[in-house]
């Protein structure tokens, strides 16, 4: 059986299709397998904790919050600052979105470590809260 060069280009051009396809498939897969991955792994490194209801925080949380409602006085010059999410444990946003607050912490003689940290554009009327005591190594989204 005489192969001829059109029939040899024909497969070679059909097996090239094929594979195409199966390399599109095999990205697609693979980009899927780390999404996946990347979002597990994301979730662990955000370190989210539940939802945590404002009547559940400390008091002085509950304080704080209703003092970025009011829009102030604050006790603490650094209030109201940017928080510039580096460790990326928040959703990104440009820069200029986050704010952060000071929780004051009975008996420490500095700010302490605990934060709200709150997105929006609008300060007063923020989109949302979240709640830290650990210095943003782990964060709780308020729910009013």
């Amino acid at each position: 059986m005489e192969i001829k060069g059109k029939d040899v280009e024909k497969n070679v051009s059909t097996s090239r299709r094929r594979m195409a396809g199966f390399g599109q498939l095999a990205g697609m897969v693979c980009s899927l397998v780390l999404a996946l991955s990347s979002g597990t792994a994301l979730a662990q490194r955000t370190g989210f904790g539940d939802p945590i209801a404002l009547s559940n925080l400390p008091r002085e949380a509950q304080q704080t919050e209703q003092l970025i409602l009011a829009g102030g006085p604050f006790p603490h010059s650094k209030d109201g600052a940017v928080f510039v999410n580096r460790e990326g444990r928040l959703e990104r946003h440009p820069r200029g979105f986050y704010h952060e607050y000071t929780v004051p912490t009975p008996g420490a003689k500095d700010r302490g470590a605990r934060r709200i940290v709150c997105g929006g554009w609008r300060p007063r009327e923020p989109e949302a809260c979240f709640y830290t005591e650990d210095h943003y190594n782990s964060f709780h989204r308020i729910l009013k």
